[in-house]
């Protein structure tokens, strides 16, 4: 394993995986608690950060102090998870989250508060966290991104994943359209294959020319 990505503890890789707390050069990855629940409502407030985000913006504390109940501790508590809070040694508070669902999909969601952004912070705790995975026999990893913000891709190819396809679903709870497009990253070294859920599940999809949209 790279110097920079030290886990916190010796946990065997054949455990199930709870979020163990990770180290890199800037970031402490580590689990959400409830003394967090401050600077979660700063981030999933910010109407910027949530247009992205599969939820809409939280109004309150107590909003911010359920999505940490029954959205993240759950997580937590059902002894399988990968939920991280993204926290700068530098600051005492987490600023964004990363997470890997333990689904078919191991989809790879993230989220940085808007001060935070063009540090680079997501792709290092992303990198992090993948190696994490690979330790745990997690076989790939997938992520999406809407169309409209290429930065999220821009991440995903940072971390070494490779655009797969598009398609189009009437978004949840948002209730509109929205043209996602699929990566993919193997971590165990398998050639050739691809997440088809949502190709399969969704009528409208099709394979884009990514010399278009691959510039960053």
């Amino acid at each position: 394993m790279p110097k920079s990505y030290i886990p916190a503890s010796n946990q065997a890789s054949d455990m199930p995986m709870n979020t163990p707390t990770i180290e890199t050069e800037r970031l402490l990855l580590r689990k959400f608690t409830e003394d967090d629940i401050e600077a979660l409502f700063l981030l999933l407030s910010d109407k910027e950060v949530n247009t992205f985000l599969p939820w809409f913006p939280v109004q309150n504390i107590s909003q911010a102090a359920e999505f940490y109940t029954s959205r993240i501790y759950s997580e937590y508590k059902c002894g399988h998870s990968s939920f991280y809070a993204i926290c700068p040694k530098n600051h005492p508070y987490p600023v964004g989250y990363l997470k890997a669902e333990t689904g078919d999909g191991h989809d790879f969601g993230y989220a940085l508060r808007r001060e935070f952004w063009g540090r680079g912070l997501v792709t290092e705790a992303g990198r992090a966290v993948i190696e994490i995975l690979k330790q745990y026999h997690v076989p790939y990893i997938t992520a999406t991104h809407d169309v409209n913000n290429p930065r999220s891709g821009a991440v995903m190819r940072r971390l070494g994943m490779t655009y797969q396809y598009s398609y189009v679903e009437l978004w949840q709870p948002k209730n509109y359209p929205v043209t996602f497009r699929l990566y993919q990253l193997n971590l165990d070294g398998s050639i050739g294959r691809t997440y088809r859920k949502y190709w399969n599940l969704y009528p409208e999809h099709f394979i884009e020319n990514s010399l278009a949209f691959e510039k960053t």
